[in-house]
């Protein structure tokens, strides 16, 4: 957390502007992913499948979206999309969707939910670097500093080297 607070940098939390709203949107996202990992570890406790976890999770964003969708987007004012549209969207979302849950909720149930949750460490990473060779935009002294402190929070929750470091030496034998 403290890593992508100083990729922010403070300067940019004085007003809100398009770039720090883009910024806390990747703050919120990875602070959910984190709220998931409660829950995904809940229904593994309990027994519930993979194919099942996935299956009500999408399902039940679904029923929320769907509404807003209506009311926001107003699909029947709208012309119809043509049949390579609706093939790329049902695609898009079987394999980046479905079959992503699918995975999320397996590796939940064999490695464990921490395991599986420091990968949302690295999604500012990803910000970062996309942003730099997608949109053009500028590596700071920051988004290093940033990168630096992920990358120890990382290594701190991994505990090997920590470990590595209070094991005791061995002295040479005289």
């Amino acid at each position: 957390m403290v890593g992508v607070a100083v990729m922010i940098g403070g300067s940019n939390l004085s007003g809100m502007t398009r770039d720090l709203a883009g910024e806390l949107a990747i703050l919120a996202a990875a602070i959910s992913y984190g709220f998931s990992s409660v829950f995904a570890r809940r229904f593994s406790a309990i027994g519930v499948s993979p194919l099942a976890g996935a299956t009500g999770l999408l399902t039940a964003s679904s029923a929320m979206l769907v509404p807003a969708m209506l009311i926001v987007d107003q699909p029947w004012l709208r012309a119809r999309p043509s049949l390579p549209v609706v093939a790329a969207i049902l695609s898009s979302a079987v394999l980046t969707t479905t079959i992503a849950y699918l995975i999320y909720f397996r590796l939940v149930a064999t490695a464990g939910a921490t395991n599986l949750m420091l990968v949302t460490f690295l999604m500012p990473v990803t910000a970062i670097t996309l942003g730099i060779v997608v949109l053009g935009e500028d590596l700071a002294l920051r988004h290093i500093a940033g990168l630096a402190l992920i990358a120890l929070g990382l290594a701190a929750i991994d505990g090997r080297l920590i470990g590595r470091m209070r094991r005791p030496r061995l002295k040479p034998a005289e």
